[in-house]
């Protein structure tokens, strides 16, 4: 038998979710839904995304109450329901990356302290030029440094600054959120974290 408008009593109230004909919305089914397309995607899914899984108009405050329910139902699972600043995305706890890691024994990509400074620099003062890293770290910055955190997606150009030779503007992107599963700059971690935080990232994309 099928959840309608009201759930059972051993669910959270939801507000009411009806069609634009006043038919109700079968929440049971629409939570199922939600599980199968985050599980199957490979990125996160925005609430706009989302929104466009239902037969009917979702309200925001709606969806989110539903996915709360999908993050206690994984509470005690080896994956979990994360919300980070493209959306919503389930994935292994890291507590399970050093067991499923044995799958494929690839390391993963170790990075330099001068890439990791250099990362933070921008993470913190973006948006920044090359020079400006270079006047923070006290050293010059190689271009390669800036090559690798490009490639990984993890910082990009986003314009020049109006100073003589235009220099290229630097900051991150919501790549690098993503991969440290945060919704915002501001839960950025201390340079100490960042790394052990990408490592699992890392290690995914090696596999």
């Amino acid at each position: 038998m099928s959840e309608q408008a009201a759930l059972p009593s051993n669910e959270h109230q939801l507000p009411a979710a009806t069609a634009p004909d006043g038919a109700s919305v079968d929440i049971a089914q629409l939570k199922r839904i939600f599980e199968a397309a985050l599980m199957t995607t490979q990125e996160p899914l925005s609430m706009s995304e989302l929104k466009k899984l239902g037969d009917a108009p979702l309200e925001t405050r709606f969806v989110e109450e539903l996915l709360q329910q999908l993050v206690e139902k994984y509470a005690d699972s080896g994956v979990e329901l994360n919300r980070v600043a493209s959306g919503w995305r389930f994935r292994a706890r890291p507590e399970m990356q050093a067991y499923i890691g044995r799958l494929d024994p690839q390391k993963p990509a170790r990075y330099s302290r001068a890439v990791m400074e250099t990362l933070a620099i921008i993470a913190y003062r973006q948006p920044v030029t090359r020079g400006d890293i270079e006047e923070i770290r006290g050293v010059v910055v190689s271009a390669q440094v800036l090559k690798t955190l490009e490639s990984r997606c993890w910082v990009e150009s986003i314009g020049t600054r109006d100073a003589p030779g235009k220099p290229a503007l630097y900051a991150t992107t919501q790549q690098l959120l993503d991969d440290l599963n945060l919704r915002s700059l501001s839960e950025l971690p201390a340079l100490e974290e960042m790394g052990n935080l990408l490592e699992p990232a890392s290690q995914q994309d090696a596999a």
